[in-house]
């Protein structure tokens, strides 16, 4: 028997014997009183409360944006360190190669070239003459005009697969 319909037939058993006597007195009977239980909410512990705050910042909006537009840095940092660490070169020498990929304005910024192939900073796509010098400055000669030098017959190159004929 559950408790609520126990209670009720106490409390029908105890209006009965009341009644009877309080109608020999002329006494008002007592109205059934009314159990209010308020819904108590389940107690939160402060780890609990802390885990929760915590897990509200991570989730963010903003914060997963920030995360999202970090990426390609995030991912450009890992690249560098794992190519400084792969890198037959020293870590200067390996870095002033990876900016040379860029060109050689970019290196030379840091640098000044020529770079000779097989040595750090040299790239072939910074040889332009395939003299295994990066990066020179080529000066015309005192007898020579820049008008000479662009009449000559172009010079092929291969790199890999592709083709490049110098105008």
């Amino acid at each position: 028997m559950s408790s609520s319909l126990r209670e009720g037939l106490i409390w029908d058993q105890f209006r009965s014997r009341i009644s009877h006597k309080l109608r020999v007195t002329g006494a008002m009977l007592p109205e059934k009183p009314t159990l209010e239980i308020e819904p108590s909410a389940p107690k939160v512990s402060r780890r609990q409360k802390r885990a929760d705050a915590l897990r509200k910042r991570a989730l963010s909006p903003v914060r997963i944006i920030l995360m999202v537009l970090m990426l390609p840095l995030t991912t450009m940092a890992i690249a560098v360190g794992v190519y400084l660490r792969t890198s037959e070169f020293k870590h200067e020498e390996a870095l002033v190669h990876l900016i040379a990929l860029a060109g050689c304005g970019a290196v030379e910024t840091i640098v000044s070239g020529p770079f000779i192939e097989g040595r750090p900073g040299y790239h072939p796509r910074n040889d332009p003459d395939g003299d295994g010098v990066a990066c020179d400055i080529r000066r015309p000669a005192a007898g020579q005009s820049a008008v000479s030098q662009t009449a000559e017959t172009p010079r092929s190159r291969s790199v890999g697969n592709a083709k490049f004929v110098r105008p």
